[in-house]
């Protein structure tokens, strides 16, 4: 990706945040989607949270994955710092990239995540919950007491999987960047598809998630090409 287009898509990616996060604001897409997760006959979530199966696939399984395949990274990113082996070498730039998004965009979602305070599906006085429908920009009513924050919006759990969209520059090869981008989408939207089923998100969290993962990763890319030609420049 030349910087001509790393820059667009930084501008491109950081509108369409902005103009997601309002459509979801002004629209009842949320609440509508959701609908079709929730038996309001029976009061209860299409998938039960505590069968222990897709849990551990969706989430407990999946977060220990992730954390191996961080260290994973991690120690191939500090062996190419101490001793040059020739395909890791090849790598090693994506590398750095990965490892920076797979710790980066998750602590960084999960910070916003402690000041937004934004309720989450089954939070919600539609589906069983206490709470009133209260959005992004949105005030709580006077006379509603709440006793601690809650930390729902954006997902925090599909951002480890949105990470793994760095996996695009780990590859040269067009087609390689196309595959290794589709799987970190489908991991990703996997897990957010699964804390939708149980009323944990909406649609819009994961959503926003993955715009704020690809603008975050790109930052870095950004990033690591500025050191880069910094470095070049004192070469020179």
């Amino acid at each position: 990706m030349t910087q001509e287009n790393l820059n667009k898509q930084i501008i491109i990616t950081a509108i369409l945040l902005i103009a997601v996060v309002l459509f979801f604001q002004f629209t009842n897409w949320d609440m509508s989607l959701q609908s079709y997760f929730y038996n309001f006959e029976g009061k209860s979530w299409i998938v039960d949270r505590k069968d222990s199966i897709l849990k551990y696939i969706f989430y407990d399984g999946f977060k220990k994955l992730f954390k191996i395949f961080s260290i994973l990274i991690l120690i191939l990113v500090v062996i190419s710092l101490f001793k040059k082996i020739n395909i890791i070498e090849q790598y090693k730039k994506g590398l750095v990239i990965l490892l920076l998004s797979m710790i980066l965009v998750p602590a960084l979602t999960v910070s916003i995540k402690g000041v937004t305070n934004m309720p989450c599906p089954n939070n919600l006085a539609e589906y069983g919950g206490r709470y009133p429908d209260v959005r992004i920009f949105d005030s709580y009513p006077k006379d509603f007491i709440q006793k601690s924050k809650i930390k729902c919006w954006p997902a925090g759990h599909a951002s480890m999987g949105f990470s793994l969209m760095a996996l695009f520059f780990l590859f040269k090869k067009p087609r390689n960047q196309k595959i290794a981008l589709g799987i970190a989408l489908v991991l990703a939207w996997m897990t957010g598809g699964y804390k939708m089923s149980i009323g944990d998100h909406f649609l819009s969290h994961t959503l926003i998630s993955m715009i704020l993962g690809w603008l975050i990763i790109l930052l870095i890319v950004k990033s690591i090409s500025f050191l880069d030609f910094k470095r070049y420049i004192v070469r020179e």
